[in-house]
């Protein structure tokens, strides 16, 4: 983990509201280049819901999200404009949902996953795409041949994988996982994650990653961020967190998955 150059990403009291219902209550934080991040708590805990806040992907009643871009300096997630986030979205950020059909697009081909992101930051040679894809589908375990199939042809885990594929072919330097794991049998899981903590290693990748499975946080997470009812409740190293919650709500979450 890097800290050269300050924090890639500040959080400062975001709050977001749906109705009567307060979903994220004055949450803020640090996130370091480099640094892997898991958001975890019980469903209904407003992590998913701080994860979109975080991308973009919705507005927050209050708060400020502030990233240092590449080529501009700080700015922020919240008040700039949707072209100017689009841009960030396709170069230096990237986005894995929980479920891949909601992150690719499954009536082009595999290879054309991939390519698309390519293109969108200005590639244009179609040899030099079609290698970067084919590349990319070797390194998360999609054998050659199958570039040109159609992901709806393809099981649920290496769905998954060309999703990862699609999101690091441009070396992002933030990627936001919502519950990249959730749904696939357990060997699976094991495989993924495997696949993921080298890349993350690889390519030293910020990544804040939201899930209910404190085993994926202690595997990929350097820091734990543990909510409830849309408050952070503890914020720590993830050894530590696991290991010795100090908050009544961590400590009730850590023991009944030991029980379990």
């Amino acid at each position: 983990m890097s800290v050269t150059g300050g924090p890639l990403l500040q959080v400062r009291g975001l709050s977001k509201h749906f109705g009567r219902i307060l979903a994220v209550d004055d949450v803020a934080f640090d996130l370091w280049p480099g640094e892997v991040l898991a958001i975890v708590g019980e469903s209904g805990s407003g992590k998913s819901t701080l994860l979109s806040l975080l991308a973009g992907r919705l507005a927050p009643d209050r708060g400020a999200v502030l990233y240092r871009a590449k080529d501009r300096g700080v700015e922020d997630v919240v008040t700039m404009d949707e072209p100017r986030r689009r841009v960030l979205a396709r170069t230096e950020w990237g986005f894995v949902h929980q479920s891949p059909r909601d992150g690719l697009r499954l009536k082009v081909s595999a290879g054309a996953n991939v390519g698309e992101r390519l293109m969108a930051v200005g590639h244009r040679h179609y040899g030099n795409i079609r290698e970067r894809a084919l590349d990319w589908m070797t390194r998360v375990e999609i054998a050659a041949d199958r570039i040109d199939d159609l992901p709806a042809t393809f099981s649920g885990g290496m769905q998954q994988r060309l999703q990862i594929a699609r999101n690091l072919v441009t070396e992002p330097r933030l990627v936001y996982m919502d519950e990249p794991t959730g749904g696939l049998d357990v060997s699976v899981q094991a495989r993924l994650l495997d696949l993921l903590r080298g890349l993350v290693t690889e390519l030293s990748l910020a990544v804040v990653i939201v899930t209910h499975d404190l085993a994926v946080a202690r595997l990929l997470a350097h820091r734990m961020m543990v909510m409830q009812r849309g408050r952070v409740v503890e914020l720590g190293l993830t050894d530590q967190v696991l290991d010795d919650p100090q908050a009544p709500y961590s400590q009730l979450l850590v023991s009944s998955i030991l029980q379990g």
